[in-house]
């Protein structure tokens, strides 16, 4: 089973800013990427209708032989791990914002997390924030269409500078010295954002303690490669090649589920 992939899903490209990490801390693990674009964003779905989109994916994933299943997007996080875990024998790691090395790195004791409006809403948020920023100030905003700017391919456009600027401008009021990314969408934001913040703010994602719990895991399991690293890359919608070789991807395959 050692030899068997990983699977990473996201409702789009977004889970690539985590595929990114897992890639460089586990370079010998094959990977198969799915990004469920017929169907994103997931923040416009029902609760119902991520767990039987997540429960589809990752039943493909595993006749595929993937040994671990990261979901790597917090809104399929939030609505359908629980359901994963339960439901299927190998383990999923789940997204969350990283708001615990942003507390314990601040300084002026006020972080900022920019995320979808169902992250902040999600028990999960409110149960990490309660953990590890007690007595930490953390002030949350919304990210309005900012997926959709990231899966259009106009991360770093103009329209994504003045929405970013639109969004913070209420959080900027405030001596936040981190900021905390809550989609796997917005790490592609990150250009942008530094046009933005005062120089201060570190910006902190999650790409790199997913990576980190995916290698404990396999670890734990003892189920780690030593092979070539190799990756594929699926999609549910007819594929966008503009779109993917903005990511340095030039090979991406239809799936039907």
């Amino acid at each position: 089973m050692h030899k068997n992939p990983i699977g990473v899903f996201d409702s789009g490209v977004g889970g690539l800013s985590v595929l990114r990490s897992i890639r460089e801390l586990l370079p010998h693990e094959d990977v198969i990427y799915v990004a469920d674009q017929a169907f994103a964003p997931y923040g416009k779905r029902t609760k119902s209708e991520i767990i039987q989109r997540a429960d589809a994916i990752s039943k493909w994933l595993l006749s595929q032989n993937c040994k671990l299943i990261v979901v790597a997007c917090n809104t399929a996080t939030t609505n359908a791990i629980l359901h994963l875990r339960q439901t299927y024998y190998v383990p999923f790691v789940g997204i969350e914002p990283a708001i615990k090395p942003a507390a314990l790195g601040s300084k002026t004791g006020v972080v900022g997390v920019l995320a979808t409006e169902g992250t902040l809403s999600s028990e999960l948020f409110q149960s990490t924030t309660q953990d590890h920023a007690k007595d930490i100030e953390v002030i949350t905003q919304v990210g309005h269409g900012l997926v959709e700017l990231v899966e259009g391919g106009n991360a770093e456009s103009s329209q994504a500078e003045k929405q970013l600027r639109n969004d913070l401008a209420p959080m900027l009021n405030h001596p936040i010295d981190h900021l905390v990314l809550g989609c796997t969408h917005y790490p592609f934001l990150s250009k942008t954002l530094k046009k933005i913040l005062p120089k201060n703010v570190t910006i902190v994602d999650c790409g790199e303690a997913v990576a980190k719990q995916t290698k404990r895991l396999l670890e734990k399991h003892q189920i780690q490669n030593a092979g070539d690293g190799k990756t594929a890359y699926f999609t549910t919608a007819i594929p966008n090649k503009s779109l993917w070789a903005l990511f340095g991807i030039d090979a991406v395959e239809h799936m039907d589920i």
